[in-house]
């Protein structure tokens, strides 16, 4: 039976060197491992994780590839811009950002793009389901 226990994102990167300065510079983020100039690994605090690697492959950059869970959206939005990066701004039917900030009933979230134009989000922590 399929029983996994962990998932971590895959996200392409066409100038990994470009990526890897990005996720340093911009958000502070260190690589766990690096996987001899194919790939990147990011392991965080938290016990998630992602890998950047090489594609000649583009993003979409139309849909949320990967969320960083923040405890305060407002701050870590505004953390992010003191460091140059731009939030994505949404006027739908479904989803309005104000300043980068979409509130959603009260769940708050915010998204920009990385270097190679992955959709990144930031939002609350997910609730962790019980275990049986």
């Amino acid at each position: 039976m399929f029983k996994p226990s962990r998932v971590a994102a895959m996200l392409p990167a066409y100038d990994l060197e470009r990526a890897k300065a990005f996720y340093r510079d911009k958000l502070g983020l260190t690589p766990s491992q690096d996987m001899g100039g194919g790939g990147l690994i990011y392991q965080l605090a938290g016990g998630g994780g992602f890998v950047l690697y090489v594609s000649g492959g583009k993003p979409s950059g139309t849909h949320t590839q990967l969320a960083f869970e923040v405890q305060d959206v407002v701050q870590a939005a505004k953390d992010l811009k003191a460091k140059g990066v731009g939030l994505e701004e949404y006027d739908t039917p479904t989803l309005k950002t104000v300043d980068g900030i979409a509130d959603m009933d009260g769940f708050k979230g915010a998204w920009f793009k990385d270097s190679e134009g992955n959709l990144i989000a930031i939002a609350p922590p997910m609730p962790v389901a019980a275990r049986a």
